[in-house]
This record gives C-alpha cells, sequence and structure tokens, in this order.
C-alpha cells in the first residue's frame, strides 16, 4: 500500500504542479506583468511549490530529514541525472552567465545552508528568512541582467485569454493536487523506509527527490530529442538556487528544521557541494564551454555511484 501511496503522490505533484503554473502564468497576465518576469518569477516559483509542499509537510509530520533531503537529493538529481542524461542525448553550450552569476551564486546558497545546518543543527526562521531574502535579490539581478528572449519561450500566449473562472478552477485543482500529492507521498515514504530498513534521509534524498525531479527531467529530455536548443543550463542552476531559498527557506519560516540524521551533515550536503563544484572544471575542458555526451555519461555514472553508496550505508 506504502508504494501505491507514493505512485498516487508523485501523479499528483505533477497533476497540480502543471495546473498551478498555467494558472500562475494566466494570473500574472492579468496583472500585466511582462512574459520576461513571468518566465524568470512566477514560472520559476510555480515549479518549486511541490518540493515546497513535500518538505513542509515532512517538517509539520516529524520527518525533518526528508524535507531536507528532499532538496539536498533534488539538487543533486538535477545535475547529476537531468544535466547528464541531457547532454547524452546532445551537447549543451554553455554562455558566460554560468560563470558569471548561476554557478555562483548555486555555490553561495549551498554553502550558506550548510553553516546554517552546521553551525547549530537546525535551520530556524531567522536562516530561513535570509534564504529567502538573497533568492529575491538574485531575481532582482536576474532581471536586470537579464536577456528577454531567454525567458519568454516557454510562456505560452494563449494563457493571455483565460477566463476568471477557469483561472479559478485551475488554481483549485492545483492546489488540491499538491496539497493530497505531498502528503500521500510524505506517508508512503515513511513506510517504505520502515519496511525496507533504511533511514528517511536515504528515502528523501533518493526515492522523493528523483520523484520531485521527473517533470523536469522529461522536459529536459523531449526538448533534447527535438534538437531544441532552448535547453538552458541556467535554468537547471536556477531550480538548484529556488529549491534552497524557497523551499527551505518558507519551510523553516513557517517551520524550523533541525537535523535528525548525522550523514546529512557528514556525507549528503557534501555529495551536493561536490555536483555543483565540479561543472566548473567539467566546462574548460575539451569541448571547451559545451557539457558534450561524455560529461553527461560521467555525471550519470558518478549519480550511480552515489545512489549506490546511499542504500549500501543507509541501513538503519
Amino acid at each position: 500500500m506504502s508504494v501505491l501511496w507514493v505512485i498516487l503522490g508523485f501523479i499528483l505533484l505533477v497533476v497540480g504542479g502543471e495546473y498551478l503554473v498555467r494558472s500562475s502564468v494566466a494570473l500574472s497576465f492579468k496583472f500585466n506583468i511582462s512574459k520576461m518576469v513571468i518566465g524568470m518569477t512566477v514560472v520559476s516559483f510555480a515549479t518549486s511549490v511541490p518540493e515546497l509542499l513535500v518538505s513542509l509537510q515532512a517538517a509539520l509530520s516529524g520527518s525533518p530529514a526528508i524535507a531536507i533531503n528532499n532538496v539536498v537529493g533534488s539538487n543533486i538529481a538535477n545535475i547529476g541525472l537531468v544535466l547528464g542524461i541531457t547532454a547524452m542525448i546532445g551537447a549543451i553550450a554553455v554562455d558566460k552567465s554560468f560563470y558569471k552569476i548561476n554557478w555562483p551564486v548555486m555555490m553561495l546558497f549551498s554553502i550558506v545552508l550548510y553553516y546554517f545546518l552546521k553551525n547549530d543543527n537546525v535551520l530556524s526562521a531567522i536562516e530561513g528568512g535570509i534564504l529567502f531574502v538573497g533568492l529575491i535579490l538574485f531575481l532582482i539581478l536576474l532581471i536586470r541582467n537579464a536577456k528577454k528572449d531567454a525567458y519568454i519561450k516557454d510562456i505560452d500566449d494563449a494563457l493571455a485569454v483565460v477566463s476568471n473562472f477557469k483561472i479559478f478552477i485551475w488554481l483549485l485543482i492545483g492546489a488540491t493536487a499538491l496539497y493530497f500529492g505531498s502528503d500521500w507521498l510524505v506517508k508512503g515514504a515513511r513506510e517504505i523506509a520502515v519496511a525496507i530498513g533504511v533511514s528517511e534521509a536515504v528515502i528523501g534524498i533518493s526515492l522523493i527527490a528523483i520523484g520531485t525531479s521527473v517533470p523536469e527531467l522529461a522536459a529536459s529530455v523531449i526538448a533534447a530529442a527535438k534538437q531544441e536548443k532552448a535547453i538552458s543550463l541556467g535554468n537547471l542552476l536556477g531550480s538548484n538556487i529556488f529549491n534552497i531559498s524557497s523551499v527551505l527557506g518558507l519551510t523553516a519560516l513557517i517551520k524550523p528544521i533541525p537535523v535528525t540524521e548525522t550523514q546529512i551533515l557528514t556525507s549528503d550536503i557534501f555529495w551536493m557541494l561536490g555536483f555543483a563544484a565540479v561543472l566548473i572544471p567539467l566546462i574548460f575542458l575539451p569541448k571547451m564551454m559545451e557539457f558534450s555526451k561524455l560529461k553527461g555519461l560521467a555525471l550519470v555514472i558518478a549519480y550511480g555511484i552515489f545512489m549506490f553508496l546511499i542504500f549500501t550505508q543507509g541501513k538503519i
């Protein structure tokens, strides 16, 4: 039954996330917000809501390890799985904004998160607030430096003429699906952890993290298969920044998140930092400023090693 809860939870999160993005974009058009700002802020935040609700549900239901490792694991999966598999399908070009803005900011947020957790073994409301304020400053920086065309290609113009009633229905469907999806996913994941004898931290960094990264992986693989050049490394790094600053930041503002599993600080978070840090040397290896198929394969292999170690070392 626990597997069924997890599957149903994943399905509802995907459905809820899709309807939330649609309604958010349509609502933004009603307020005459530019497509560029919608793409950079509204869509980015809406796609992080499933992770936010899973982490919040986990924190409120007494599973803080799932709350933290959902984010840590999603960030690792975004690089190891999503970037790795996408690059294996077709090489991804790297622009200057990668090492001038996105990568340094991602590393900064990752290191600050580690410091906050290591300092007193809890992510407090004040620290969550600092992370969220940091996100707002990052978005202001992005908007000021943005190339308009880079952020409007995924915005559907048809959403500009959607009726208020339809927007309300979409919001209702999205909110309901996300609420029950997050609840069922956390419930099922906790039962699976007990059944197979691993910690909740292991389930959070593996099963839940991969699940919340599946929509992004699917979108990237489809785009790569169609040989669309719209795949942006910046979007993946931006997702990692949002996961730390909005998902953990807002969750900590509502309920401080204690560190209850030692491997979060002794192992898991170092894997997250490692996957992030290795991107810099990779882009300067031949071929420079490109994630080739070989580099993608290396990332996927590294992710496979990470998962193997997580399960072999994570027994209770």
